[in-house]
């Protein structure tokens, strides 16, 4: 008898219908598996076998044969499980096949017929409802993660058993409850807030705009300024997530396994991703044997943090230039090519040169100028072109370190960064985006109107200061975030003004090792 069941399986972030078709019929006992199966799904053998037998059915000594449709995309993980294991079973008579055509089966089994949770169930199961579906049977530990999804059932099994028993009409389906999207509205994952920050008023100023308008800063200093501090707090003032957002970040950090390794039904708050510079290539950009997201990827919708800029290897930083450019990274192998959306919000600090005091009037700089211009070139042109936000982070006087004056919190900040974040995503709500950072040039010119005086003072600094046409860009973008945090309609001389201060550093430090 044939049977058959459908599952999902994945491409990079899109998910795809598999067909396990199962026949059982006469013969020397034997089973082949088809469809193009890795190695994780060619060992779904056994664990199928071993489930089936200590579930209390009977294993058909027959010839077995499943093809995993279609057969020119490959199959990987153990995901098609419990999808094998009940076609056997109503090919073999054992379950009945009525209900199995409105369901879609996801799940992984162990040799006693527990239904153990799988990666990426999010992805798949919207893909299945975008196809018409909307029953679907996922383990109990993947139910949270489902349920945000409306308009669908979740049937959760934690048993192989319990599934036979719903198909065999001996037990009813008990659906798991649509869950509702509350956002918490706390501080978020920062350790450091930005009431314990003495002084550098600028450079908080700085990370305002830049976590209002989702722009790339760096931020250079000797150490000890507070760079990595700054960077560190920033997780407090970024802004609530909508539940597009959340969902756009959730199915990413469910491809990675990353809601299985922190026990999360769904990412509530922006990812603050710091790798260290040691970091491989790979490890950053994403790819892999099975082309999996990366870390520019995991910080999709949050924060990509990179201490000592240039430790990191030349490769890593120049791989960041495309998915700064397009919000995107793509990963092309031999045997497939995925896209992760890659959107993110590019933090960085770094030294002026080895030693760190270069440019100080504080401390003696002890590298010579050859030493100076091989470090700083380690930071390209063009990258630094995609950075919006240079902000030069000094020594901490002493009276603000032990000053009384009581700093602003995160809190208070975040309440700002809120109020600009909503005008954006009211305004972009139609060309579907959630804040400045990400408009295009075309749009740039619809959405920001600047008056006459403020032009006038960009015509000016654009030619003394020899901008490219992307820093032109930048510097409108960082202006309209200005604008909105004091809840401007158009874009002032004033904000055009300070935009263009965060622009000037590159001409300091880099302007002789460019030249």
């Amino acid at each position: 008898m044939l049977a058959k069941v459908l599952s999902f399986g994945l491409t990079g972030l899109d998910g795809y219908p598999v067909l396990v078709e199962t026949d059982v019929y006469n013969g020397l006992p034997a089973y082949e598996l088809v469809g193009l199966p890795d190695a994780a799904v060619k060992e779904s053998k056994e664990r199928v076998r071993s489930a089936i037998k200590n579930s209390g059915f009977e294993y058909p000594a027959k010839r077995i044969t499943v093809n995993l449709a279609p057969a020119d995309l490959k199959k990987e993980g153990p995901l098609y499980d419990l999808a094998i294991a009940v076609g056997l079973l109503a090919a073999s008579d054992q379950v009945l096949p009525d209900l199995l055509k409105y369901m879609v089966i996801f799940g992984e089994l162990s040799l006693n017929g527990d239904v153990r949770p799988v990666n990426g169930i999010l992805p798949m199961v919207i893909e299945a409802r975008k196809r018409g579906f909307n029953l679907m049977v996922v383990p109990w530990e993947n139910a949270q993660e489902a349920s945000y999804i409306g308009d669908i059932r979740i049937l959760p099994v934690k048993h192989l058993s319990e599934l036979a028993k719903v198909l065999n009409k001996q037990q009813k389906p008990a659906f798991f409850p649509q869950s509702e999207w509350n956002p918490p509205r706390q501080r978020g994952a920062a350790d450091i807030d930005f009431c314990d920050i003495r002084g550098q008023e600028k450079a908080k100023r700085a990370m305002e705009i830049a976590a209002a308008g989702g722009h790339n800063i760096l931020l250079i200093g000797p150490p000890g300024a507070g760079k990595s501090m700054l960077a560190k707090a920033l997780p407090g003032i970024l802004p609530d997530f909508t539940f597009e957002e959340a969902l756009e970040v959730t199915k990413i950090h469910s491809i990675a396994g990353e809601l299985r390794a922190r026990d999360q039904e769904i990412v509530s708050a922006r990812p603050f991703r710091s790798p260290h510079h040691t970091s491989s290539a790979v490890a950053i950009a994403g790819g892999g044997m099975k082309s999996r997201p990366g870390e520019i990827s995991l910080a999709h919708r949050g924060v990509l943090y990179f201490d000592e800029l240039p430790e990191f290897g030349r490769p890593i930083l120049e791989a960041l230039r495309q998915p700064l450019e397009d919000g995107i990274v793509s990963i092309s192998r031999a045997n497939a090519k995925v896209i992760y959306p890659a959107d993110f919000m590019f933090v960085a600090s770094m030294n002026p040169c080895p030693c760190g005091n270069f440019g100080s009037g504080d401390a003696e700089c002890r590298c010579s100028p050859n030493q100076i211009a091989r470090y700083l070139s380690k930071i390209s042109g063009p990258l630094l072109d995609r950075i919006d936000l240079h902000v030069e982070v000094g020594k901490v006087r002493y009276d603000d370190i032990r000053g009384g004056e009581k700093q602003e919190s995160s809190a208070a900040v975040r309440i700002r960064v809120n109020a600009a974040r909503d005008i954006q995503v009211r305004r972009y709500q139609a060309i579907g985006k959630f804040c400045n950072a990400q408009l295009s040039s075309a749009q740039l010119e619809k959405f920001c109107e600047i008056e006459p005086q403020a032009e006038t003072l960009l015509r000016s600094a654009y030619e003394k200061l020899n901008l490219s046409a992307r820093s032109y860009t930048r510097v409108m973008l960082t202006a309209r975030t200005i604008a909105d945090l004091e809840g401007c309609g158009t874009v002032q001389a004033a904000h055009i003004a300070e935009a263009i201060q965060y622009r000037t550093l590159d001409r300091k430090y880099w302007g002789n090792v460019y030249d």
